[in-house]
């Protein structure tokens, strides 16, 4: 093995971009309102709509604009760390309450756990919360997989398409860029990580096109 360190998407990457499009996405749309009414007084809620407020410039608006906005960068898609946090908490509540699981392709779940094994560490870099990605791993089709990982990054540490974002979890990491793997869908993502001399692998599950890097249709094609 000539790595010391993984680091992995999670949309198209262990898991159905679907499962995110057609299940995470319209539940946190569904339920946010709610959610957002009957908590807004609760500590970690309140700090969360404080950073909408002020995402939005209107450091005093009222919560249905406030939930407005939510539900406009959901439908945008948007990579807003606030939205990405509430979106989290509302998902928490779905996971416990058995509304739904984390999918995972079954290929990645097996990987994971055997790279793990081979004392590979493994790291999550999606745009969704760190809390979301955790959920998601923790109510997985396969269990609890979250002790499988020695850490995760989110939007908090930057965008998953600038290299400065890569260059912070390097230093957090502690390890030569050539010695850490980063696996995902998405050839701009994988562009700047090698930028700064990470190794690369595209996934290509739905289709997409392959840009320079080496590819793999999943997790048992991917050359360590």
């Amino acid at each position: 093995m000539n790595y010391r360190a993984l680091i992995t998407d999670i949309e198209g990457t262990t898991s159905r971009i679907a499962f995110v499009t057609e299940v995470l996405f319209p539940y946190a749309a569904n339920h946010l309102p709610d959610f957002i009414r009957q908590r807004s007084e609760q500590a970690e809620v309140a700090l969360e709509l404080k950073a909408v407020r002020q995402k939005m410039q209107q450091p005093n608006a009222d919560i249905e604009t406030v939930i407005a906005q939510l539900q406009a960068w959901i439908a945008a898609d948007e990579k807003i760390t606030p939205l990405k946090t509430l979106q989290g908490m509302v998902w928490r509540l779905g996971y416990q309450q058995g509304h739904f699981t984390g999918h995972l392709y079954p290929d990645a779940a097996e990987q994971l756990k055997q790279w793990h094994a081979q004392g590979l560490q493994l790291f999550i870099y999606s745009s969704g919360s760190v809390e979301a990605q955790q959920l998601l791993f923790r109510y997985s089709d396969f269990g609890d997989l979250t002790p499988l990982f020695s850490g995760y990054f989110d939007t908090r540490v930057g965008g998953k398409k600038e290299i400065s974002s890569y260059a912070a979890i390097l230093q957090h990491l502690q390890l030569p860029p050539g010695q850490v793997l980063f696996l995902s869908d998405v050839v701009a993502e994988l562009d700047a990580a090698r930028q700064l001399g990470i190794a690369t692998c595209q996934l290509i599950r739905e289709g997409q096109p392959a840009g320079s890097h080496p590819t793999a249709e999943d997790f048992y094609q991917v050359n360590l």
